[in-house]
């Protein structure tokens, strides 16, 4: 058998190794630098998105610490007053038709009424953030969504409630440049005043201190049949609504505490509390019905306005009243055996009331309209340690509509509510210690410092209370969203 001549074939073979060897190295090479780029690309894209964040947040401290609200509301057409009803459109616009604009963002036009706002926005949002190397410029334009003002419970001050929605635009300029934009929603909400059955707004141990019988539920004041304007006490009570609150620690003593509710603090964890280490609860889970509820953030009270009361003081039986064109001033009002006063609808501002053995304090209606309207009690509290002493019967509020009956102290006495009576009030003391004692119950809700219950009585939340007596509540920061360029 003959063999054909195969001389250079091996160099063939080493010339189609080399080809494919080199398409392998490019094809290598090529993969890599994709991967380089790719990675390259993501970093710009993750650097150019924080930069756009740090816009958000610069331009959200601008609007909570540095930004001052308009003390008017003329220029501004605020015909839908809630941004839930708005969808993604501006509820507040200029008359002209036109989303009220800050904004430092090229492209996004400001029309903020107010030049020296707007200045003082576009200094501190037009800046940049370092990632390694790399400096991240960021712009802002925040549109305005919804304004409202109010006047918060028991204080003579205004307030303009804002949301806002901020847009931040993150970029790293080159040859190779990056550009993303994150947008948020910064909300200051309206909130009820008394939205728990008690709040302790003390952050120490034993804020609130339940011992005894200690019980809070739930009721709805508007669910009560009325006679002539006189609610038939509820036959029972719900098991759930009576939340409690603080910005401590709840400790609960003994085995028959029961809050039929939630527990809110920004604490948490189960156990003993020290100043070191502030527990949500010391106590038995159990007797939370409604569980833990952590807060996002200590919730802060303002100080009630304190007004001058008179030099007259009340010792005896007599009604006083009405005082609705313009307050009542007293001095003390201190009542004892079977004295009674009764408060018309009005404004009163006094020095202290204290109430022993069967005294009352009665609210009656209007003696023109026939009609029960709020009844407002300015307590100043010169000079006295327990300003407020509610030892007798109490206030007895025919309406058991605890907003009829308002009482506001700023100081930081004591507020005594014992004896065996039924009141039905809301007390706003945030600066206060509050004791409950003996067998009286009471209808409403009550905001101290902190917070004692050692009797046998109960606190019935009206749950009517979270639609009124507002007040502003705390900033939020939410509904973020994202894209890049």
């Amino acid at each position: 058998m003959k063999r054909h001549n195969e001389k250079g074939t091996a160099m063939l073979f080493a010339i189609i190794l080399v080809l494919v060897l080199s398409v392998m190295a490019a094809s290598m090479m090529f993969l890599s630098q994709s991967e380089t780029w790719g990675s390259m690309n993501y970093r710009m894209m993750t650097q150019t998105r924080y930069g756009a964040e740090a816009g958000v947040h610069a331009a959200a401290n601008f609007l909570l610490n540095t930004y001052v609200p308009p003390a008017a509301l003329a220029g501004y057409n605020m015909t839908v007053p809630t941004p839930a009803a708005c969808g993604n459109t501006p509820c507040v616009t200029d008359n002209a038709g036109n989303a009220i604009v800050l904004s430092s963002l090229s492209g996004v036009p400001s029309n903020y009424p107010d030049a020296v706002q707007l200045g003082l926005f576009k200094a501190a949002t037009n800046s940049s953030v370092q990632a390694g190397n790399t400096p991240v410029n960021y712009t802002v334009s925040a549109k305005l969504l919804s304004m409202q003002q109010i006047t918060q419970f028991g204080t003579n001050q205004k307030a303009i409630v804002q949301t806002w929605q901020i847009t931040g635009h993150g970029d790293i300029a080159g040859v190779r440049s990056a550009e993303s934009e994150v947008s948020a929603i910064l909300e200051t909400p309206k909130v009820p005043t008394f939205g728990y059955a008690a709040f302790g707004d003390g952050a120490g141990c034993g804020t609130l201190n339940f011992s005894g019988n200690g019980t809070t539920d739930s009721y709805d004041s508007g669910a009560l049949p009325l006679v002539g304007g006189v609610a038939a006490p509820p036959s029972t009570f719900n098991t759930f609504g009576g939340n409690l609150g603080t910005n401590g620690n709840q400790t609960n003593n003994g085995s028959n505490v029961t809050v039929n509710g939630s527990l809110s603090t920004p604490d948490i964890g189960l156990g003993v509390c020290t100043a070191g280490n502030v527990t949500a609860l010391t106590g038995q889970l159990s007797q939370i019905k409604g569980g833990l509820i952590q807060l996002p953030a200590p919730v802060a009270f303002p100080t009630p306005t304190t007004y001058p009361p008179g030099s007259t003081n009340i010792t005896t039986t007599q009604t006083l009243g009405p005082c609705v064109l313009s307050p009542c001033p007293y001095g003390d009002i201190t009542l004892s055996g079977k004295d009674n006063v009764t408060l018309q609808p009005g404004t009163y501002n006094i020095n202290s009331v204290s109430l022993s053995g069967q005294a009352t304090i009665t609210i009656a209606p209007d003696p023109i309209t026939g009609l029960y309207g709020p009844v407002i009690i300015n307590v100043a509290g010169i000079g006295q340690s327990t300003p407020i002493n509610l030892v007798g019967q109490g206030f007895s509020n025919p309406t058991l509509d605890p907003s009829i009956v308002q009482i506001t102290y700023a100081g930081t006495g004591l507020i005594k509510i014992a004896g065996n009576g039924a009141s039905a009030a809301c007390v706003y003391a945030p600066n206060a210690s509050a004791s409950f004692a003996g067998n009286a119950s009471f209808y409403g809700s009550v905001i101290a410092n902190t917070l004692t219950d050692v009797g046998n009585g109960a606190i019935h939340y009206d749950l009517k209370l979270k639609r009124k007596l507002y007040t502003v509540g705390t900033p939020t920061l939410n509904s973020f969203t994202w894209s890049k360029f």
